[in-house]
């Protein structure tokens, strides 16, 4: 990778989503500098570039071939395992493929569709803030899932976890949208998970540890299918 493609990595543009953060951070260095000194100036532009920097939201090169489930989120697995989706979904009590992603305050924390589908539901549960590279994340954590119909038929859900510092999951679609594989539908601040279960019987090509990149990295396919769960044992 060059040095010219990485900067515009890291410098991208911010998402919407940090506007006022990053308007905070430059009102406490301007204004606050002038009245308080430079100490503040350096505080509110330290915050100002930190922001910059979380909520940079770069453009991904998205596989075209159909079949294809890419990865919601970027970060690193820290789960590949059977599980039941959310029940508020609606998906049945069947447990599916579920590849669970870590987001560190260093990740970009844009949220990506895995599929080409619509949103056939939208569901938004409170509940706790424990770490989100915990298992019971998934369970315990605020959170906000989507149930997506691909054009098959089938469905997957996406589930956006608040973590030990995030205290805010944003979705700007709703039931009755239409998304591309790769497509943004939302962010979480700051330090996150995002879980995507898979149609019953497609099973993961990742493992856990791998980093993955939303939008990008594709983590199962219609092809690979598993009998069972023992199948990975």
């Amino acid at each position: 990778m060059s040095l010219g493609h990485s900067l515009r990595l890291v410098l991208a543009p911010p998402h919407p989503a940090g506007r006022p953060f990053l308007i905070g951070g430059a009102a406490v260095a301007v204004v606050g500098g002038a009245i308080l000194g430079s100490w503040l100036f350096w505080l509110g532009a330290a915050f100002t570039g930190f922001c910059l920097y979380f909520f940079r939201d770069p453009e991904r090169v998205t596989p075209g071939r159909p079949g294809l489930f890419i990865a919601p989120a970027d970060g690193h697995v820290v789960s590949v395992e059977p599980a039941v989706p959310p029940e508020e979904l609606g998906l049945g009590p069947a447990p599916r493929w579920r590849v669970a992603i870590f987001l560190s305050v260093l990740d970009v924390h844009v949220n990506r569709s895995p599929v080409d589908g619509t949103v056939t539901r939208v569901a938004y549960r409170h509940g706790a803030f424990v770490n989100a590279s915990l298992d019971k994340a998934s369970v315990d954590n605020e959170r906000n899932a989507l149930a997506i119909r691909m054009p098959d038929g089938r469905d997957i859900a996406v589930v956006q976890i608040a973590g030990l510092i995030a205290r805010r999951i944003l979705c700007d679609v709703k039931e009755g949208s239409r998304l591309r594989a790769g497509e943004r539908f939302g962010i979480i601040r700051f330090g996150s998970r995002t879980d995507l279960y898979l149609p019953e019987g497609v099973r993961p090509l990742v493992e856990i540890g791998q980093t993955m990149i939303g939008g990008e990295t594709v983590l199962a396919d219609l092809s690979s299918t598993a009998s069972s769960s023992q199948d990975r044992a």
